[in-house]
């Protein structure tokens, strides 16, 4: 008999090195012994199963069989009909085996192998209710005496189902995590890609998810929006961004427990990576001050989520349901003395002409981003009807 003494602690050990269940590392043990002992004792095209007990070390083999009947063979006729050899193959699981062919109900037709198949009546004195298509286990007389060859066939088993585990394991704890913040160590960054250590696997942070006029270096911790998980032949492909405006929001969740308890809701955002933010919230809760829980006391909460963009600026302002109040807050830090709506989704602004650099921002920057915020085509000028400059609104609703 094999010596599983303290099998049970190596099936945590590697579990938790792999991050894998321990159920599913014993699976792919007992995958491995059935492969070891068809190699060396089984027959070619045998489908072997194995059930390991840790406790006492004991391991049990059967041959898995499927049972069929006369209307799911091929015959003969069929067979030099379709020029089908009649060799035996090496092939998959029973289920899977066949030529293509189905019966009337449906089922695959498959050239019948003794040692893959059974039929329905042999299968009914083994398990009763036994039907066509179902599986049927018989048992075979257990080994412990393996060769070489055959260990080496476990031990590749069990170095593939790992991987395969591992790989699987990763996808779907990443493919969990899309639209959350994840946090990670710059590893190397080759020409404008750079690459995240996220700890079990790799993140991609492509140029276009860059925040303009950021420098990483190796081995800078940084947090990163996840947005997307994709499988490929060589593993998950994580793709990561620092530009995507909820990165903004999501950082806010971090500093303000008031946005996870639904008294404050971030209505809408707007941004330019690396230049400045406007952010629109409000309040669900009574004497709660929306733009006060994101500020927090001496804007220590502001400050966290600033000194995480690298000192980019960011506008919170309260969202109105009425537009021309909406818009006046949009302009913020500009005092507007006046909204007039002039058409559909088309307002001016009227301000102070000491206000007017600052509502129309460097280069039109607050203006534009107001106009993104809102949805609303801004003119912004001075009760004389001086400088007038327009903020174009995006296509789209500004992300929340």
């Amino acid at each position: 008999m094999i010596d599983f003494k303290n099998f049970g602690l190596l099936l945590d050990s590697i579990a938790e090195e792999k991050g894998l269940s321990r159920e599913r590392v014993l699976e792919t043990v007992e995958q491995a012994l059935a492969a070891a002992y068809k190699k060396e004792f089984g027959k070619r095209g045998q489908n072997i199963k194995a059930s390991l007990d840790i406790k006492t070390g004991k391991v049990e083999f059967w041959q898995v069989k499927l049972a069929v009947d006369d209307s799911m063979i091929y015959s003969e006729e069929e067979l030099l009909a379709q020029n089908q050899p009649e060799a035996d193959i090496e092939a998959s699981p029973p289920q899977s085996e066949g030529l293509g062919g189905e019966t009337s109900e449906g089922e695959k037709k498959v050239r019948f192998n003794p040692e893959r198949h059974i039929m329905l009546e042999e299968a009914q004195k083994i398990k009763k209710e036994a039907r066509p298509g179902d599986e049927v286990e018989l048992k075979l007389e257990s080994k412990t005496d393996y060769g070489r060859i055959a260990a080496q066939t476990a031990k590749q088993v069990i170095l593939q189902k790992i991987r395969e585990a591992e790989r699987a394991s990763v996808l779907d704890e990443f493919q969990s995590k899309e639209g959350e913040l994840v946090s990670g160590l710059v590893q190397r960054v080759e020409g404008r890609m750079v690459f995240v250590d996220l700890g079990k696997t790799l993140g991609v942070l492509p140029a276009e998810e860059q925040v303009p006029g950021e420098f990483y270096r190796v081995g800078q911790r940084l947090k990163f929006y996840l947005m997307r998980v994709e499988d490929s032949p060589r593993g998950p492909l994580i793709f990561l961004s620092r530009a995507y405006p909820k990165f903004i929001s999501k950082l806010f969740e971090l500093e303000v427990p008031e946005i996870g308890s639904g008294s404050v809701e971030i209505k809408g955002i707007t941004r330019e990576a690396g230049s400045r933010t406007k952010v629109a919230v409000a309040s669900n809760a009574d004497g709660v001050d929306p733009v006060g829980s994101m500020v927090g006391q001496r804007g220590t909460r502001v400050s966290a989520v600033i000194n995480e963009l690298g000192g980019e600026k960011i506008d919170i302002v309260e969202w109105a349901e009425d537009p021309e109040a909406y818009i006046a807050n949009a302009l913020s830090p500009a005092k507007v003395l006046q909204v007039e709506v002039e058409g559909k989704n088309k307002a001016v602004a009227i301000v102070a002409e000491d206000q007017l650099s600052l509502a129309i921002g460097r280069d039109g920057q607050n203006v534009r981003l107001a106009a993104k915020l809102t949805g609303w085509k801004i003119d912004v000028r001075t009760p004389e009807g001086k400088d007038v400059e327009t903020g174009e609104p995006e296509t789209e609703t500004p992300e929340a």
